[in-house]
């Protein structure tokens, strides 16, 4: 599946949910994850593709579906980290994104992103402790071109936010969909439960769905982050 998100109504990734409303077992489900943008595809540039899955029987047979001249695919057994960490990096574009329309420069970003790996790890850990190495591109890879790219609408849209555009005249300026919207609140949700700390996604939510001042958020995240 390249379906990646947080079901709404019931606050779960879609592996959880075509488990637990479909008896779909873990062990049949799987997921592509990047760095890996469309656009970079499309033009045949050289691009990594992991495919989680927890038989690792049919993650080898989709990577070598998957494989071709200018893509090259690596297996992964972390289901739940790799959908996790796909979700939670469109927040940090956003986050990333924001930074940038307020005018914080390349050292600051460089801090933030930083900041968001750590997070990712802290959050895929509480959920679905096992060994992993979030420096690997299925994570620190995907997180970085996604907040970085000049491809990536999650940073376009929090760039907008940034430069002083409400939430809804970005989505209606943009016209293509921002996932790192729906996935602040749905992290946020989900967060409810595990209380890890996440400052950086709870200044995305703030700002996306409680109002805050962007420059005000940015401001008292900044003496969160090291």
């Amino acid at each position: 599946s390249a379906i990646k998100g947080v079901i709404p109504e019931y606050n779960q990734i879609p592996a959880e949910y075509f488990h637990l409303n479909f008896n779909v077992p873990y062990n049949k489900i799987g997921m592509i994850a990047g760095p890996c943008h469309a656009e970079e595809v499309a033009m045949e540039r050289l691009s990594y593709l992991t495919i989680a899955c927890q038989n690792q029987e049919i993650a080898e047979y989709m990577a070598e579906a998957m494989s071709c001249r200018y893509i090259n695919t690596s297996t992964s057994d972390d289901l739940f980290g790799t959908e996790l960490s796909a979700i939670l990096k469109n927040v940090y574009s956003v986050a990333s994104g924001i930074c940038n329309g307020l005018g914080y420069g390349d050292n600051f970003q460089a801090v933030l992103i930083a900041s968001g790996i750590r997070e990712t790890k802290a959050f895929i850990d509480a959920i679905h402790p096992i060994h992993r190495d979030v420096n690997s591109s299925a994570y620190l890879g995907d997180l970085l071109v996604t907040a970085y790219s000049q491809f990536s609408r999650n940073r376009n849209f929090g760039s907008m936010v940034g430069r002083g555009y409400s939430v809804k005249s970005a989505q209606i300026e943009m016209n293509m969909v921002a996932e790192g919207y729906y996935a602040a609140k749905g992290i946020y949700e989900i967060n409810k439960k595990y209380k890890v700390d996440l400052p950086i996604v709870d200044a995305v939510y703030h700002i996306l769905y409680e109002k805050i001042s962007p420059m005000m958020e940015m401001k008292i995240l900044t003496g969160k982050l090291s």
